[in-house]
């Protein structure tokens, strides 16, 4: 038997989604606009930038202060509720988010902070049941929510309109998914034996011994 590590791709939409980011941050910045949510529709640009503002940051320290919790929380998440459903919750929260950028704010959105607080607020509500609310949610959206709604106030160059956005739609999606959990294969190492049971045979039923009179 083989003891040898390896590496496995084991969230493949987080690190996808880690690895495009990275790729954006690379190209010239007349490439950039593709990748912002615009203030309005301005062409083609503006309408691909729904949904890739997550991919576009300011700068390095932007984008690895982002990813730095999405590598922490996203892997676990994907296990939860399987990668095709955390796509789909990336993809709506980066919609919904740059739909709002359009409707009430006057400049360009970058950065994946929205789907970080999706997922920080997902990740609070991870044993939520039908009819009950975590208090790790409660905590969490007075923390970070209730910080994000008093700092909305301030002219920082920060979008906390993003970070509520971002966090209401993690509130969403964590009681849509209350009580659901993603299939999991049943894995079993190459060349095991299956786990052998008893067979149980069925006696066929004694003579009946009938005595003529």
């Amino acid at each position: 038997m083989s003891s040898k590590l390896r590496i496995t791709y084991n969230a493949p939409v987080v690190l996808t989604f880690a690895v495009a980011a990275v790729i954006v941050q690379l190209l010239p910045d007349s490439m950039k606009l593709w990748f912002a949510a615009w203030p309005d529709f301005h062409g083609i640009r503006s309408y691909v930038g729904l949904i890739s503002h997550p991919l576009g940051h300011a700068n390095w320290d932007h984008l690895l202060g982002n990813f730095a919790m999405i590598l922490l929380i996203g892997p676990i998440l994907e296990e939860r509720h399987g990668s095709f459903s955390l796509l789909m919750m990336c993809l709506i929260t980066a919609l919904v988010t740059g739909l709002f950028n359009v409707m009430f704010m006057n400049t360009f959105l970058i950065g994946a902070s929205g789907i970080v607080f999706m997922m920080i607020v997902l990740a609070s509500m991870a044993n939520i049941r039908q009819r009950e609310i975590p208090l790790t949610f409660i905590a969490v959206a007075f923390l970070y929510l209730g910080r994000e709604a008093v700092a909305a106030f301030k002219d920082d160059q920060v979008s906390q309109m993003a970070h509520l956005v971002g966090g209401a739609a993690g509130a969403a999606f964590g009681f849509v998914t209350a009580g659901v959990r993603a299939p999991r294969a049943v894995a079993r190492k190459p060349g095991a034996a299956l786990p052998q049971t008893k067979a149980v045979v069925a006696k066929p039923p004694a003579k009946a011994s009938s005595s003529l009179k």
